[in-house]
């Protein structure tokens, strides 16, 4: 794997092996070797922001504060990776597959991973594209915090995440969906469909317990959930 775990909130990248790597800005500790860093554009381009345009897409993003600024390292040598002091959890894409995970959860990246970034909405259960998948997308974000994009990396390569407590890893696919609190959620791969529901009725109007909404994820695949409600 591209990514080793130094310990649990540090992870390590041999450029030799690797490739290039592209990692959030600020995240780089120190390296060995003869390594160059640079700016790395924004992903996703006309197609983030299916209904709205390239440019309105863009505009979107920055105004809701969803783009975090990433740098692509090359060279010949070792980088440390860390942020924060959040914890890191290294998933393994060798063998190919889709990624879906919040702009903020996304700590690096093998430069080999198709980036894009999609409507929040594209990934709900009959949310549909265009508009309609959109304003879904939207009001998931403004419900749960997670935002109205998110980051779709797919094909060949590692990926590091980030997160509060540490990582789970779920399997999605037996007779019950996966009920998730919305801020531990993390990252989703493979088919996972997912979508927010509430389950507060009119008898408990103005008595939740602070778990009224739920992310119910359907399909195949893995759901990636953080041991805390805390945001980024």
């Amino acid at each position: 794997m591209a990514f080793t775990k130094v310990n649990s909130k540090v992870v390590s990248v041999d450029l030799n092996r690797s490739g290039p790597v592209i990692a959030r800005r600020g995240a780089m500790l120190f390296y060995t070797g003869d390594v160059r860093f640079a700016p790395h554009g924004v992903p996703g381009g006309a197609g983030g922001a299916p209904g709205f345009g390239g440019l309105a897409g863009m505009a979107g993003r920055i105004l809701q504060g969803e783009h975090e600024a990433t740098m692509i390292a090359q060279g010949t040598g070792t980088v440390h990776y860390g942020f924060r002091g959040l914890e890191t959890h290294v998933v393994d894409m060798s063998a190919g597959g889709e990624l879906r995970v919040d702009a903020s959860r996304l700590l690096a990246n093998t430069v080999g991973l198709q980036s894009t970034v999609v409507s929040s909405g594209a990934a709900q259960a009959g949310g549909g594209g265009g508009l309609l998948g959109a304003l879904r997308g939207a009001a998931t974000g403004a419900v749960t915090g997670t935002g109205m994009f998110t980051t779709q990396l797919s094909g060949y390569g590692a990926v590091v995440l980030l997160a509060h407590g540490g990582v789970f890893e779920l399997r999605v696919g037996g007779p019950a969906p996966v009920i998730v609190d919305p801020q531990a959620f993390v990252a989703a791969s493979g088919g996972v469909r997912t979508e927010l529901k509430s389950s507060m009725s009119w008898r408990n109007v103005g008595r939740s317990g602070g778990e009224s909404m739920q992310l119910e994820c359907t399909g195949q695949g893995i759901v990636y959930v953080q041991a805390s409600e805390e945001k980024l």
